[in-house]
């Protein structure tokens, strides 16, 4: 059996400023770091083999503060990097309640059938997430992390459960929130969504 963890990154700047990130590059913040360093010391007992990160800065700093917990490098993969949410990443979330709120809800609802003006074609999103599953599943380690996005970590979640790419914003990931897939006899199982224990006691 493979155990696959999937780990949104911590808190960045654009995140504490509320604004809609996608492909621009932002850091971590101070808290950001402190998450980071939580859930590694909450990883110490599911026996990692090898970290995987999107290319973006603020999922590979969450990845290499981990991976310096567990005495493993980190492996950049711009496959699971988020998805490029066109001509509204760099806005303020308040912006866009107020003047496109209804497109907004319904495009969480369904990114599908909705879109965003000009964000990255959900096909080719879909397309570059199932290839890194494949790749993820056709490995010989058992235990793998994946630190990611909410739109990466969630698209894998549909890729691998075959929920399809309509539901992708139906299971919200906090900063540092954890999922778990099982993959036993080529068949996927959803263990948990979003663990976030780790910060129970932090605030």
């Amino acid at each position: 059996m493979k155990k696959i963890f999937l780990c949104r990154h911590g808190q960045s700047e654009y995140n504490a400023k509320k604004i809609i990130q996608g492909h621009i590059d932002t850091d971590l913040t101070p808290q950001g770091i402190v998450q980071a360093r939580l859930i590694g010391e909450r990883l110490k007992t599911e026996n990692i083999e090898k970290i995987f990160s999107s290319d973006l800065k603020r999922a590979y700093k969450t990845a290499t503060i981990i991976g310096d917990i567990l005495g493993l490098d980190v492996e950049i993969d711009k496959r699971i990097r988020e998805m490029h949410f066109g001509n509204w990443e760099g806005k303020a979330y308040e912006q866009i309640y107020t003047y496109n709120l209804d497109h907004w809800q319904k495009w969480l609802k369904n990114p599908v059938a909705c879109p965003l003006p000009s964000q990255e074609d959900i096909k080719e999103f879909e397309k570059r997430i199932k290839s890194f599953w494949e790749y993820v599943n056709s490995l010989q380690e058992k235990n793998i992390l994946i630190v990611g996005h909410g739109g990466s970590i969630q698209g894998i979640i549909c890729t691998a459960s075959g929920l399809g790419m309509e539901h992708l914003w139906g299971m919200m990931h906090t900063n540092t929130g954890l999922s778990l897939l099982e993959v036993k006899n080529q068949k996927t199982y959803i263990k948990y969504i979003n663990e976030d224990f780790h910060l129970a006691n932090y605030t």
